[in-house]
């Protein structure tokens, strides 16, 4: 991917120089050419890369802006392409479960939430297992309980298979969704730690298959969770 950029504040070849030397700092920048004539800078990425990440790697007299492009639209679209997999997850187990209902004279919605929650454990423990080692040691970066007992990161994936299995087969609901409650809380607790100290870290929810980096889709994602098994265990209670 190549963005041209309008570069102000360079007046000479030094400037030129560090403005080129700074870019190529940037994460995922693969080459940067520069020239203070046109006050231009072409810049090679490996993805789309936000205009104020740029800008912090530059002094505060070069202001960069971008020059042939839609800044937002970049951004929606490299947003989608970086989390593509997990929103075609949870597309298709949301499509899956909705079908399911379509035996049932009218929806039930608790049993939607229930083999949605299998889905997804089911899904994701499949991930995690393709690579245990390698989400483990991603896990044990960020979770609060894998980082005390390292030997949880792999309990973990066994745990959300286990899950998903006792949610498909509707095994003791209150014994279920309580267990799902407390983990995911825990793992909410790493993950909110991480976003709002704005750690640039992997997120293991797909293990080590896919590259994707912890952000607020990451707390959506347990938070679904937490509200699920939440809502499941009061009509139980």
């Amino acid at each position: 991917m190549i963005h041209q950029y309008q570069v102000t504040g360079m007046t000479c070849s030094s400037c030129e120089a560090k403005v080129k030397s700074a870019l190529l700092t940037v994460e995922n920048v693969t080459k940067v050419e520069v020239s203070k004539e046109d006050n231009s800078a072409t810049i090679t990425m490996d993805k789309h890369i936000a205009l104020s990440d740029f800008q912090k790697a530059l002094d505060s007299k070069y202001q960069i802006s971008a020059l042939n492009h839609n800044e937002i639209k970049e951004q929606a679209k490299s947003w989608f392409e970086t989390y593509k997999p997990i929103l075609l997850i949870f597309l298709y187990i949301s499509m899956i479960t909705v079908l399911i209902q379509l035996k049932n004279e009218e929806f039930n919605s608790m049993e939607w939430m229930r083999h949605f929650m299998a889905g997804f454990f089911l899904v994701f423990s499949f991930f995690k297992f393709l690579n245990l080692k390698g989400f483990a040691e991603s896990y044990v970066m960020y979770d609060v309980l894998a980082k005390k007992i390292p030997l949880w990161a792999y309990v973990y994936a066994f745990v959300e298979l286990g899950l998903g299995i006792a949610n498909l087969i509707d095994f003791n609901p209150i014994i279920t969704h309580s267990a799902t409650l407390v983990v995911m809380l825990i793992s909410i607790i790493g993950v909110l730690q991480s976003v709002l100290n704005k750690k640039k870290i992997q997120c293991a929810c797909l293990g080590a298959v896919f590259n994707l980096p912890m952000s607020t889709v990451t707390i959506i994602e347990d938070g679904l969770m937490i509200i699920m098994s939440g809502i499941m265990l009061l009509t139980l209670i």
